[in-house]
């Protein structure tokens, strides 16, 4: 059986997410942005994508990642 979330009151937020930090966040974890809202670290073969200001939320100063697409990236490695 499926349902439709369509709403989420118990999520309190009120700031809106600035992208200049989320990058800033991400590249200190080791994440390079290769496009848009996408980002990867070759370390770990990981990339997230969908990383858009709706689908991160602030609170307390502290990011929350909600709705976003993470995969292993399987590339062929050298060595």
């Amino acid at each position: 059986m499926f349902f439709a979330i369509l709403s989420q009151p118990y999520v309190k937020t009120g700031e809106r997410v600035d992208l200049a930090n989320v990058k800033e966040f991400l590249a200190y974890n080791g994440f390079q942005n290769i496009k848009r809202n996408d980002y990867r670290n070759e370390e770990l073969d990981l990339i997230l994508e969908d990383m858009h200001d709706e689908n991160i939320l602030i609170i307390s100063d502290v990011l929350f990642f909600i709705d976003t697409v993470f995969y292993i990236d399987g590339g062929d490695k050298k060595g």
